[in-house]
């Protein structure tokens, strides 16, 4: 218990060792309280992510001088999620993406090789597997990686760039996009006067 003296005009606690349990009990039970309310008002908050306008993206790239590999459109429920141009000769190009079940398909095109683009984007430590063919696809024959954590990569040579499509996604969503994959332009030339 506490016991208020007074001194000279100011009050005085009790400092015995019963005190500063009850202190302590006090403050703790505060805490909890904290707790319990802010976990009762909170509730679970869910994180929806953001689309971008990738398009808009590829067509920088294009009048950057670039011939982006992009898909046209979109599989029905996958948003893009990132898209950018970075600096460089050629300059690259990434877009991220989200299948309708929430799993991630990146596609990095750049001057880089393949080793390099693996190492960056995917893992040091990936296992080759067989070449594939992917029918309407920006290049004939695709180089196929996958690493431990499940992570599958297609590679392919595009011009002076390489092209990889990876991520977390299955092998069918990540040769979806390598098969819809198109270097067109999305802008008719202006017609010459």
């Amino acid at each position: 218990m506490w016991h208020v003296s007074q001194t000279e005009g100011s009050p005085r606690y009790d400092r015995s060792a019963g005190g500063l349990v009850v202190a302590m009990v006090v403050t703790v039970a505060v805490v909890i309280a904290l707790v319990v309310f802010r976990d009762l008002i909170s509730g679970d908050v869910e994180v929806e992510p953001a689309a971008v306008d990738y398009l808009e993206k590829v067509e920088q790239a294009q009048d950057a001088g670039l011939a982006p590999a992009y898909l046209p459109s979109l599989p029905e429920g996958w948003i893009a999620t990132g898209a950018e141009v970075t600096p460089g000769e050629p300059p690259g190009f990434g877009l991220s993406l989200l299948t309708d079940d929430e799993k991630y398909v990146g596609v990095r095109q750049e001057a880089d090789s393949v080793d390099d683009l693996l190492e960056d984007y995917v893992v040091e430590e990936t296992d080759e597997g067989e070449p594939v063919e992917v029918t309407g696809s920006i290049a004939s024959t695709w180089e196929t990686y996958s690493d431990t954590g499940g992570d599958l990569a297609y590679a392919a040579e595009v011009g002076e760039t390489t092209v990889i499509v990876y991520g977390s996604a299955g092998r069918a969503d990540i040769e979806r996009v390598v098969g819809s994959l198109t270097t067109r332009p999305l802008r008719s030339p202006s017609p010459s006067r």
